[in-house]
C-alpha cells in the first residue's frame, strides 16, 4: 500500500485529490491532528514517513515544508506556485515530450502546472518545439475559468445571496499583467517574453477555456487550419489525457466553445480552429482536473509506476 500525505488538505485541490485517492485500494491516506495541522515539526515528520506528499498550499508554507522533505524516498508533489520554474523540480505535464515524462517517472520532487498555464502550455510549447512560432513570437492569450479556481473565498463570494450585480458577467482580473502562472508560462515555452494575458473568470463552477489567437504571417512556419490540427494530432498522438477535436467534432460544435463541457473531468481537449490567415486555438479542461488535482494524481500514477489514469474521471 502507498501512505499517501496531503498538506493542505482543506483547499479545493486538496480536497479534490483526497476524494479521489479517497476511493481507490491501493493507498492509504495518513493524516495529523487538527491540533498539529500547523505544526511543522508533525507536518515534517509525517512528511518524511510518506511515500507520496501533495503539498497544496500557499507558495511560502510549500517551500518551508518542501525543503524539510529529506527522505529520497519520499516523492512530493507541489500544487503551488512555488516551485514551476525551478529546473531542480520535474514539470508535471508529461505531454509535453519524453523528457518531461521520464523526469516525473524518476519521482522525487514534481511541480504541478498551474491551471491557466496549463492551457497556455499545451498550446505554445508544441508550436515552439515543432518550429513553427520561435520564442520570440508575440503570444496573447485569454483564459475563462470557473470561479473555484480562486478557492474557497471566492466560491464563497459567488455563493453569496448579496453578492455585486456583477458578479452576474464575466470578470477579467489580473489587469496589471502580473499574474502569477506568467513567469511558468514563458519559462516552460522558452519564451523571450511573457504573453499578454487575460484571465476572466466567470458564473459557473469549474471548467475552463484557455484561448491562443494567432497571426499566421508572424509565425516561423505558415500552415492551414487543417495543417495544423495534424500536426496537434501527432503531438498528442497516444496520450491518454489530452485529445484533438477532429472537424467534424468542431463542425458539432456550431461556432461555439463552452469553458465547462469537461467539469468534472481530468482530461483535456485541444481545439484547433480560425481560418489560416488567423488560427485559432484552444485549451479546454476542468481548472481542478487536468488544471490541478487531476494533474496531481496523474503525476503520482506516473511516479509509482501505474497506468496514469488510475482512479481519475475520463
Amino acid at each position: 500500500m502507498t501512505r499517501v500525505f496531503i498538506d493542505g488538505n482543506q483547499g479545493t485541490t486538496g480536497l479534490r485529490i483526497s476524494d479521489r485517492l479517497g476511493q481507490r485500494n491501493d493507498i492509504v491516506l495518513v493524516s495529523l491532528p487538527e491540533a498539529d495541522r500547523k505544526n511543522l515539526a508533525a507536518r515534517r515528520e509525517i512528511a518524511n514517513s510518506a511515500d507520496i506528499v501533495f503539498l497544496c498550499l500557499p507558495d511560502a508554507a510549500s517551500k518551508e515544508i518542501a525543503a524539510e522533505i529529506t527522505n529520497p524516498a519520499t516523492t512530493v508533489i507541489d500544487a503551488s506556485t512555488a516551485h514551476r520554474t525551478n529546473p531542480a523540480w520535474g514539470y508535471g505535464f508529461p505531454e509535453l515530450s519524453a523528457a518531461h515524462r521520464a523526469r516525473i517517472a524518476a519521482g522525487g520532487k514534481i511541480a504541478v502546472p498551474g491551471c491557466h498555464a496549463s492551457g497556455f502550455v499545451s498550446l505554445v510549447y508544441p508550436l515552439v518545439a515543432g518550429g513553427i512560432a520561435d520564442g520570440s513570437y508575440p503570444f496573447v492569450c485569454h483564459s475563462v475559468t470557473g470561479y473555484s479556481g480562486g478557492g474557497k473565498s471566492m466560491i464563497a463570494a459567488y455563493g453569496d445571496a448579496d453578492r455585486p450585480a456583477e458578479y452576474d458577467s464575466p470578470r477579467q482580473y489580473g489587469i496589471a499583467q502580473a499574474h502569477k502562472h506568467l513567469p511558468e508560462m514563458q519559462a516552460v515555452c522558452g519564451l523571450t517574453d511573457q504573453p499578454l494575458f487575460s484571465p476572466i473568470v466567470a458564473d459557473f463552477y469549474s471548467g475552463m477555456a484557455v484561448s491562443i489567437p494567432l497571426t499566421s504571417r508572424l509565425l516561423a512556419k505558415k500552415l492551414t487550419v487543417a495543417e495544423l490540427r495534424a500536426y496537434f494530432t501527432e503531438f498528442y498522438a497516444g496520450s491518454k489525457m489530452v485529445s484533438v477535436a477532429t472537424a467534424e467534432e468542431i463542425d458539432a460544435l456550431g461556432g461555439f466553445v463552452g469553458a465547462n463541457a469537461l467539469s468534472g473531468l481530468d482530461t483535456m481537449q485541444i481545439i484547433v480552429t480560425g481560418n489560416d490567415e488567423r488560427p485559432l486555438l484552444i485549451s479546454r479542461f476542468d481548472n481542478l482536473g487536468k488544471g490541478a488535482s487531476g494533474a496531481a494524481i496523474q503525476c503520482m500514477n506516473i511516479a509509482l509506476g501505474l497506468d496514469e489514469t488510475t482512479g481519475l474521471a475520463l
